[in-house]
């Protein structure tokens, strides 16, 4: 039987009918606010830092070093994990905080140290460390960042303030550095050790972005596009190694002091016994490396190849953490670093092993992208995202993941 067609009713539409379906929203008349409603990922926080920051400057945080080919494996990396879910699991509350070296966080997170902060955006180590602060998770004070270690935990006295550290040729002047992070209030120490020269990062040579800076006409044009950038910076105290004020040279000789090809396991040592708060380890790419460190006394290894910047083909830390962790993770705490972009990332790696991670150029981007309400909306697209990955792999806690991740 064939049935007559259908006829459809027809009405004009009402203005109550069609208001809701147009979707305006409430003008937001604030531009850093404006700009950071629009970012969802990380990778949208960096857009947004490649606009409105000098093309050197975004570069110096965004590349790596040579082809940039550890880089690029790092975030293939994790592109490549699979979560194995469970469903009809009671996910209504989840729960991201853990203990880092025997204290509380809200999320397993850490952010990473960074030179030339204030570089980046003038608001620099401070905005970032108030920001971590808020959020309930540690920032590390670069030894070679734009804010002295005094006046970081002044700004912020209710964070918890980590510092990072090289091991000179001079023990007298390291030994001041480390004195004076125990007398301002840091209770870990971050040793970087993957750093005996600095990486060939070329960007930076291309764009000038060399130590001291030389600028060229293509520089000096790109800069004259970022008119508040560099507003910003010339109105505000000069960029300078703050914890490093009284070193008699320039700034060539006092990096080519900094990093020391000749350090060794003593020098690890060494430190062990002038510091009496929790010791950490950055740059760890072997097992092997990763027994020494700790048999000699560190509390905690960062599993990094440096954000790609330094060897380039080192190690992939993501392949490389179960093996750290089987091997040292009953002794000591395992940090992973390098090519963290979102939650997922941090839940990831948690799952195979780390006990937190460390993030630099995410939290960069945020800065660059809104200063220090840049960094915030960092930490809450990160949280955001941990939460919403925690319920739909069917886990209330971080630590549920243990087991449940796989690295093809």
């Amino acid at each position: 039987m064939t049935l007559p067609p259908r006829r459809i009713t027809r009405r004009i539409p009402t203005w109550g009918a069609v208001a809701p379906l147009l979707g305006f929203r409430r003008p937001v008349w604030d531009r850093v606010d404006r700009r950071l409603a629009q970012a969802l990922t990380v990778k949208d926080l960096a857009r947004i830092a490649r606009r409105t920051t000098p093309r050197s400057v975004f570069d110096y945080v965004h590349g790596a070093a040579e082809e940039e080919l550890s880089l690029a494996r790092a975030r293939r990396a994790f592109a490549q994990v699979e979560f194995e879910p469970r469903v009809l699991q009671d996910v209504a509350t989840v729960d991201t905080s853990t203990t880092i070296l025997g204290q509380q966080v809200s999320f397993p997170l850490i952010m990473a140290p960074t030179g030339f902060t204030r570089m980046m955006q003038h608001e620099g180590e401070i905005a970032v460390a108030r920001a971590a602060a808020r959020a309930g998770v540690p920032y590390t004070l670069s030894t070679m960042g734009t804010t002295s270690p005094a006046e970081l935990a002044d700004a912020v006295p209710d964070g918890r303030n980590w510092f990072q550290l090289y091991l000179w040729k001079d023990r007298e002047g390291t030994a001041r550095l480390v004195e004076e992070a125990r007398r301002t209030g840091y209770d870990t120490l971050v040793l970087t050790v993957d750093t005996p020269v600095a990486g060939n990062r070329l960007r930076d040579a291309r764009n000038g972005l060399t130590i001291p800076p030389t600028l060229n006409l293509k520089t000096m044009w790109d800069v004259a596009w970022h008119p508040g950038w560099w507003f910003n910076v010339l109105t505000t105290d000069p960029i300078e190694f703050a914890s490093l004020r009284s070193f008699d040279g320039t700034v060539a000789e006092l990096v080519a002091k900094m990093f020391d090809p000749s350090l060794r396991l003593d020098d690890l040592a060494w430190l062990r016994e002038e510091w009496p708060g929790k010791l950490v380890v950055k740059g760890i790419q072997s097992v092997a490396d990763a027994q020494r460190v700790v048999d000699t006394g560190a509390d905690a290894v960062v599993v990094s190849n440096h954000g790609g910047r330094q060897l380039d083909r080192a190690p992939t830390p993501l392949r490389l953490l179960p093996e750290v962790a089987a091997a040292v993770g009953d002794r000591a705490e395992i940090i992973l670093d390098t090519g963290i972009l979102s939650g997922a990332d941090v839940l990831a790696a948690v799952g195979l092993g780390a006990d937190a991670c460390m993030v630099g150029r995410a939290y960069l981007y945020g800065l660059m992208a809104g200063g220090e309400r840049g960094v915030d909306r960092m930490l809450q697209i990160m949280r955001d995202e941990a939460v919403r990955t925690m319920q739909l792999a069917g886990v209330s806690t971080v630590h549920e993941l243990r087991g449940r991740v796989r690295l093809d």
